[in-house]
């Protein structure tokens, strides 16, 4: 398991300073009907706008 996640989304309400996920976990799924072969073909479904 990854010792840090790194995220630069900081509109995200899990973005931390120094670009670190506060989130207890993380879900990332494919964004296309097929096997994902890159990072562009990936989502994360963690995100979630900050108020």
């Amino acid at each position: 398991m990854a010792k840090d996640v790194l995220c630069e989304v900081n509109s995200c309400k899990y973005w931390e300073k120094e670009n670190h996920c506060a989130a207890s976990s993380i879900y990332v799924v494919n964004n296309r009907n097929k096997q994902a072969s890159n990072s562009g073909e990936t989502d994360c479904k963690t995100f979630e706008p900050q108020l």
